[in-house]
């Protein structure tokens, strides 16, 4: 039997039995685990507050030779308790933990941890722009994943120009050079500035409010295809 310590954040709770839940948790080394929580349903149980939704914790995992850990101890680290008091924001910290969980299906990246816990923290923080928050989330997505959108150069090999206009080709994921375009300079600063900077950065961008509705259907865009 080995012993995992480890920073986790919870990504489902499931009942089991009369008092047990099964617990699957994101962890920057280990990808993804699933553990037994055994008794956490009671009412004096150690572990309960320890394994909370939109939490990071430090978690403490006996593992065998089944495919599920015993979780022996837990602490809750940072409790992002902010987003429960918004619906839109909880609704997309659903999203968030639900696309974060079918990435770390596909690809064993520990990534996938900081970008989670950085979602978690970005939405907790009421100051910044909900839409803010989501155009940076699948921008980041797309690149982990390897589809992010190419903010260097159009469809034919040219590095974009400042002051030109560009239209998005949906079926090829690429800007196409268009002088009645949509897509402005300014649009592509901040896409570029939400590919490299945490949200909070890009709130500080003069008229952030005015560009992110295109740059978050952008965003979409990428992890569409």
């Amino acid at each position: 039997m080995k012993i995992i310590r480890t920073k986790a954040i919870v990504l489902r709770r499931t009942n089991y039995g009369e008092a047990d839940r099964i617990v699957n948790l994101l962890t920057p080394e280990y990808g993804k685990l699933s553990v037994m929580a055994k008794s956490v349903r009671r009412e004096k149980s150690k572990l309960a507050g320890g394994i909370e939704l939109f939490a990071r914790c430090d978690v403490t995992v006996n593992t065998g030779k089944g495919d599920l850990g015993i979780l022996t101890g837990a602490r809750l680290e940072q409790f992002y308790k902010n987003i429960l008091n918004d619906y839109d924001r909880l609704q997309f910290g659903y999203e968030v933990i639900k696309q974060i969980s079918k990435a770390a299906d596909q690809l064993d990246e520990p990534a996938f941890f900081d970008l989670l816990d950085q979602a978690l923290a970005s939405l907790n923080d009421e100051e910044i722009d909900l839409k803010v928050v989501k155009a940076w989330f699948w921008l980041q997505l797309a690149i982990l994943l390897g589809v992010g959108l190419n903010l260097a150069t159009d469809n034919n090999g040219m590095k974009l120009v400042e002051d030109a206009r560009y239209s998005f080709d949906s079926n090829d994921s690429v800007l196409v050079f268009h002088e009645n375009g949509d897509v402005r300079s300014d649009h592509i600063k901040l896409l570029r500035l939400l590919s490299a900077q945490p949200p909070k950065v890009a709130m500080q961008v003069q008229g952030v409010g005015t560009l992110i509705d295109d740059c978050l259907w952008l965003a979409e865009q990428a992890v569409a295809h």
